[in-house]
């Protein structure tokens, strides 16, 4: 198994994929009224595809519960001008005097702009993807067997390469309501990976399989052990 794609309910694919394919310098795969792809190749590292797909639900007021923090350093000012000249606006989450920017992409999710740290040595465009955790630790094994990813520091992951993102457990402000997460992971299963078998192993390590009533679908959709949505996709023929 591994991570292949981080997934973002939207009202309008094209205009906010663009918006994100611009920001990290994505190769475009799919552009269509309602699903637009773009892919992130770490050099190195890890590939990861940003997919946007049309939901028509209104946005939630709540805080995300997965965001992304784009790498700034040195350049954090230049960044943030550029992402603003892209359509991100500042946001304000009651952050107070803190050293990241925190933006907003053109449907209102947070992002944050971040400054120089020796943790972000390497992970390219994307720096971070906060995940909230109800309990950061035991999500971590959690995630770290879902996708191959080793201990990075606290608690975070990344992967084997050591390059790419770090995903970042976070202790959880809140806990998970039941609005769906607009951001959420989908793991791929490769040759010889059983889906009943992960299923199980799901179910043992803390998680849940969900049945939202969306039909009959190729994957299978998982909350991990602090609610957060994922989804399982089959490996590819």
């Amino acid at each position: 198994m591994y991570l292949e794609n981080l997934v973002f309910d939207a009202a309008e694919p094209q205009r906010l994929g663009r918006f994100w394919e611009a920001a990290i310098g994505g190769e475009r795969l799919t552009d269509e009224s309602d699903a637009f792809e773009t892919r992130l190749a770490v050099e190195g590292g890890p590939v990861l595809d940003l997919c946007f797909q049309r939901v028509t639900e209104p946005h939630s007021d709540s805080t995300p519960r997965l965001h992304l923090d784009l790498a700034g350093g040195a350049r954090q000012l230049e960044e943030v001008d550029r992402l603003i000249a892209l359509g991100a606006r500042h946001l304000d989450i009651g952050q107070g005097d803190v050293p990241w920017v925190v933006l907003a992409d053109p449907e209102g999710n947070p992002c944050c702009v971040m400054e120089d740290r020796d943790a972000y040595v390497g992970t390219g465009p994307i720096a971070g993807l906060p995940l909230d955790s109800a309990d950061p630790n035991r999500d971590l094994e959690f995630w770290s067997w879902l996708t191959g990813w080793t201990p990075g520091p606290g608690t975070s992951l990344r992967h084997p390469s050591l390059r790419g993102p770090l995903l970042e457990l976070c202790p959880e402000v809140v806990p998970k309501g039941p609005e769906k997460n607009r951001l959420h992971l989908d793991i791929r299963l490769e040759d010889g990976d059983d889906p009943d078998a992960v299923a199980a192993d799901i179910a043992k390590r803390g998680g849940r399989e969900l049945h939202p009533g969306w039909g009959d679908l190729p994957w299978r959709i998982y909350a991990d052990p602090s609610g957060n949505e994922l989804c399982v996709l089959p490996a590819r023929s």
